[in-house]
């Protein structure tokens, strides 16, 4: 099994024009999703992310720390699993509640480098 990650993007305030009980059934789509994954043994992690948070650059050299803008595109959660492949990965990540719910939704799907080959080096993991 290789490791991915499933990042989760959507719109500004994507979710905004969803009513209270539209927004209910998309948390509970996302719960059936995760026991779903979790009880098929492909899932490490699942977690949303708040919309407050920083980005951090160093340009020429000195720490710049600001908030994060929240202008088109936002990063709202991710999914860590486990896949036998890129395709599997896709597949799960179809599945996703989210793009039912928000029209602007978007998946990055990235594999995990687990092991670099040049040093052998094992990178640490929670499981």
């Amino acid at each position: 099994m290789k490791e991915f990650m499933l990042y989760i993007r959507n719109g500004k305030d994507a979710k905004s024009s969803l009513s209270t009980g539209e927004h209910h059934e998309f948390i509970k789509k996302c719960e059936v999703y995760i026991t779903f994954l979790k009880n098929k043994n492909k899932l490490i992690a699942a977690q949303p992310l708040l919309m407050e948070g920083v980005f951090i650059t160093k340009p020429d050299n000195k720490w710049v720390v600001d908030d994060i803008e929240t202008e088109s595109e936002n990063l709202v959660g991710y999914y860590h699993i486990l896949a036998e492949d890129i395709d599997e990965a896709i597949k799960i990540a179809i599945e996703n509640p989210e793009f039912e719910y928000v029209q602007s939704a978007s998946i990055e799907v990235r594999q995990i480098k687990t092991k670099e080959s040049e040093t052998g080096f094992i990178y640490p993991t929670g499981q």
